[in-house]
Parts: structure tokens; C-alpha cells; sequence
């Protein structure tokens, strides 16, 4: 066989590997039942205890984000409401997010900008929108660096501030206050004391819409992930 063809054929092997559509499983080892939803693409599941679900994400997807909805009740149509995390129905629409409080996965596949990153994965777990279920989530096989699993599993509901506790949560400053400081629509912004509190028992999830350094993680493009409630 000539380089030429041989190199072709690596290059074409390559790009079959990596833009390949992306496996999410998604676990409830939770003592309740917890009905996870999906958002880009959409998705919902009830979950009892040891059940998993798994979908797949086609590469390029952005914006996207895995949840655990609690205290559901729907009806045979599919339609309903939850305690936390609702989004109406059993299988949430695309680009419908949870009601706050819900702890999320949020992820972007294959991303590419020239001359700083090529084909890689995004991943981390938000407090922004407040808490409701401890949640780990990363690739199903670590790979070192920054393509490790994280967790937030500290008692976040129970330890909650008064101003923040609703039935079944935690919820977030900027829902509460509806306070520029604490939403950061309109510019930087900083740390608050609310924040604080999610940062200190969850060091590596985000606390605030601007808190990249320490909560944003990559994968290499093509990589499957996990995501564990009550892990």
C-alpha cells in the first residue's frame, strides 16, 4: 500500500473515531426514585434505585445538560410536575431546561476554535441553578489530567441558608434575589457569600455563571461518560 493511501486511510480511521456520536449512562443509586431528564438532546426516565439509562449525543452538541427531577407525579400522557428540576413532562423537550433548584451535568462535544483548541469535550457539574441531588459526572474511563469523573456529593440540602431552602433543594442567589450581583447578566462578576457556600463544599462544580477557572474540564473528542445521583 503507498503513504499516500496509508495515510488517507489513518486520517479517515481518525475522523470516523472522533466524531463518532458520544454514550451517556446515566445511574441512580439514590435509596429514592429520581426521574432524570436530558436537554440537546431531550430525554426522560424514571429511575428507581440501581436503574440506569443510556442515550447517545451526537458530536458538535452544545449547550446540553443531564438532571434529576424529584417528587414527579405524571400522568399517561406523560405530562406532569416535579418537586425539583420539573420541565412539564415525563421526556423533557429539547432545549427545555429543569426549574430551579437542580444540580447539573452540563457538557459540549467535539468543540473546535483555531489555535486553542481542537475536537475536544467539555464537561462540568453547575450549582448555579442551586442543588437537589448529589451527582458525579465524567468519562466512564478516566483518563488523567482533566478528563476525570468529579463529584458533589456534600450535604448541600441540609446545610442550606435559610433564604435559599425550598422543598426538595437548595436553590440558587439569582432565582431567590433576582439581583444582578448574584445573576451576572450584564458583564463580570464575582464571588458572593451565597457562592462561597456552594464552592466550599464543592470545590470543583460551579457556584456562579463566571466560575470557569476551577469548574470547566475537557475530554478528547469521542469520549463516553457517566452520570451517578447518590454516587
Amino acid at each position: 500500500m503507498s503513504y499516500l493511501a496509508t495515510l488517507s486511510l489513518i486520517i479517515i480511521s481518525t475522523l470516523l473515531i472522533t466524531t463518532r456520536a458520544a454514550n451517556f449512562r446515566v445511574r441512580n443509586n439514590c435509596r429514592y426514585v429520581v426521574w432524570a431528564a436530558a436537554s440537546n438532546p431531550g430525554g426522560g426516565r424514571r429511575l428507581n434505585t440501581n436503574e440506569e439509562w443510556s442515550f447517545d449525543t451526537a458530536p458538535g452538541t452544545a449547550r446540553a445538560r443531564i438532571w434529576g427531577r424529584t417528587n414527579c407525579n405524571f400522568g399517561a400522557s406523560g405530562q406532569g410536575s416535579c418537586e425539583t428540576g420539573d420541565c412539564g413532562s415525563l421526556v423533557c423537550p429539547t432545549g427545555r431546561y429543569g426549574k430551579a433548584p437542580n444540580t447539573l451535568a452540563e457538557y459540549a462535544l467535539n468543540q473546535n476554535s483555531p489555535g486553542y483548541y481542537t475536537n475536544l469535550d467539555f464537561f462540568d457539574i453547575s450549582l448555579v441553578d442551586g442543588f437537589n441531588i448529589p451527582m458525579e459526572f465524567g468519562p466512564v474511563a478516566n483518563s488523567g489530567g482533566k478528563c476525570e469523573a468529579r463529584r458533589c456529593t456534600s450535604d448541600i440540602n441540609g446545610q442550606c441558608p435559610g433564604p435559599l431552602r425550598v422543598p426538595g433543594g437548595c436553590n440558587n442567589p439569582c432565582t431567590t434575589f433576582r439581583e444582578e450581583r448574584y445573576c451576572c447578566n450584564q458583564g463580570p462578576c464575582g464571588p458572593t457569600d451565597y457562592s462561597r457556600f456552594f464552592k466550599d463544599r464543592c470545590p470543583t462544580s460551579y457556584s456562579y455563571p463566571q466560575d470557569d477557572a476551577t469548574s470547566l474540564f475537557t475530554c478528547p473528542g469521542g469520549t463516553n461518560y457517566k452520570v451517578v445521583f447518590c454516587p
